[in-house]
């Protein structure tokens, strides 16, 4: 064989090996068990392999230990139980914990924050509700300054885009 391959934190033998693929490319750290523990990676499907793949091993060694000092002052969350757990506590946690949360979120996702989605149905509805709303706006305006042919023509649209849609009197048969 060869020789045994060392602890990346402490240079005793590596008794546990962990590997992650990401971005189509193979990270892989080992550490002592004392060294895993200590750093709450015994889990491997809970821990992410992410903190410890910055350009230098002391920049490593530093990212784990602030997010291992992280802990929500609402409802006392620390990073560990977080990584242990996968789940938050409460909201504050968001705020707490972000330096932890943040990168992963920004692997997950295109983007840090949420913006939520909207159905293609509701999109459109909302669409024409904001329509609908500057119309009225525009023809409030024009009655007010007395504009009368262009609040007509306000009046005229909202009316139209009140209508129910008309079914084409092809498509119903008898």
């Amino acid at each position: 064989m060869g020789e045994p391959i060392q602890c990346q934190v402490c240079d005793q033998a590596a008794t546990v090996h962990l590997t992650q693929i990401a971005n189509n490319k193979i990270h892989k750290v080992h550490l002592c068990e004392e060294c895993a523990q200590s750093k709450g990676m015994t889990d491997p499907d809970v821990f992410s392999l992410e903190d410890l793949f910055s350009p230098s091993s002391s920049q490593k060694l530093e990212a784990i230990s602030v997010t291992e000092k992280l802990v929500c002052k609402r409802c006392g969350l620390s990073s560990n139980e977080f990584k242990r757990h996968g789940r938050l506590g409460c909201p504050d946690c968001y705020d707490y914990l972000k330096p932890l949360i943040d990168p992963m979120l920004g692997n997950m996702h295109k983007s840090n924050s949420h913006r939520g989605k909207i159905p293609h149905r509701s999109f459109d509805n909302l669409k024409l509700n904001k329509r609908l709303r500057e119309l009225d706006e525009e023809l409030r305006i024009a009655v007010k300054e007395e504009r009368y042919e262009e609040a007509a023509v306000c009046r005229d649209k909202i009316k139209n885009l009140k209508k129910p849609p008309q079914i084409a009197a092809d498509t119903v048969e008898k």
